[in-house]
């Protein structure tokens, strides 16, 4: 007769592989250092951007769909970023305070092993990366919603920093209190956008509680954090990092909303074979000069991801043109056709060339 397996001997066998699991990663971990010294030796990046692809890739396949993959890949980039950043701790500028939502998106990109920063203002996050004070920063530059953060841009012109990453993080507001209770809440405070985004929400569950506009959703989640009846419209991570209950979870009027994030630092990485350039481009003044940039592009085989216009301060009807390409610097046909733009606009300069957000981050 067979013998029926108990609950406690599955227990014992989850016990044995989370150890083996322990040893393993301990032993990745030495070797993950090794590698970050035989490349100190070779003077060699300690960032491979394709050989990381190349692990997510492998260990998706060998998967076959069976354990969730967004988990996977979740578990695989912390365990990655954490290795890699053994070899150097990296220090992270980010627009905070913290657990704002660019504070999360650096631990999404970054994993929890890095070590955060929180600067006052987008203009503090590129000074503190060109004076090196800091490795990476990690701005916001475009929200789905809202369109282009200016000050973002307007940034590069002021600093020489490059993109060596990005990050697309979806942007959802959870109402937080200390009780969790709804009818605990006599005021919600949180940032005006937030605000703004959860206005009809607001209006149909909470139509007799006042708002309060602060500076972030951070200093919101501190209120509530500080005083029972206050409740904050935040993010997930201002819940762990202020102690905090979610009363409801997303309740943003407009679903899909995304923010767009960069990678700040003074080197952009080599070719993961799924990148993006990006470029700042002043036009001659003269009929057809952007056109002829477009052109240019579309005989080297590039394919335009975006282009944004700034006026450029002091200089009436004066535009520079932020461009992304699908493609890194290293490419040929990248190559060559910014060999060219440098030639025909009146203002070039390469802001870096890095990963696509979705061949090394996980999903969020």
């Amino acid at each position: 007769m067979k013998k029926e397996i108990t609950i406690p001997e599955v227990r014992s066998r989850i016990d044995e592989i989370d150890s083996n699991i322990l040893e393993l990663l301990k032993e990745r971990l030495g070797c993950a250092r090794m590698i970050g010294k035989l490349k100190d030796e070779s003077s060699k990046s300690k960032w491979d951007p394709l050989r990381e692809r190349q692990i997510y890739d492998r260990l998706l396949g060998e998967n076959s769909e069976i354990f969730p993959e967004k988990v996977l890949r979740s578990i695989f980039h912390e365990i990655i970023t954490t290795c890699r950043l053994s070899q150097k701790k990296a220090e992270v500028a980010y627009l905070g305070p913290e657990a704002t939502f660019t504070h999360l998106a650096g631990v999404k990109y970054f994993g929890h092993s890095a070590k955060y920063k929180s600067m006052e203002s987008i203009d503090d996050v590129f000074q503190e990366v060109q004076k090196e004070r800091t490795r990476y920063g990690i701005v916001p530059v475009e929200n789905s919603i809202e369109g282009a953060v200016f000050s973002t841009l307007d940034s590069f012109l002021k600093y020489n920093v490059k993109i060596c990453g990005e990050v697309h993080l979806p942007i959802t507001h959870n109402l937080v209190c200390q009780s969790g209770n709804i009818e605990d809440i006599k005021t919600v405070a949180s940032h005006s956008q937030p605000l703004a985004q959860c206005r009809e929400w607001l209006k149909k569950n909470m139509a007799d509680i006042p708002t309060l506009p602060v500076f972030s959703t951070s200093a919101a989640a501190q209120m509530a954090a500080k005083d029972p009846s206050v409740g904050a419209i935040a993010s997930s991570l201002a819940i762990k990092t202020y102690q905090l209950q979610e009363v409801v979870k997303g309740i943003e009027d407009y679903k899909g909303n995304t923010t767009r994030f960069l990678v700040l630092g003074n080197h952009s990485p080599s070719r993961s074979g799924h990148d993006k350039t990006s470029l700042l481009l002043g036009l001659m003044d003269r009929p057809g000069a952007l056109n002829e940039v477009l052109t240019v592009l579309s005989a080297k085989g590039i394919n335009l991801g975006k282009i944004e216009s700034r006026p450029i301060k002091g200089k009436q009807w004066k535009y520079l043109f932020f461009i992304d390409l699908l493609g890194h610097m290293e490419e040929p046909n990248i190559e060559a056709g910014c060999g060219i733009l440098k030639q025909i606009c009146s203002y070039y300069e390469w802001l870096g060339s890095y990963p696509l957000t979705d061949s090394l981050a996980p999903d969020a």
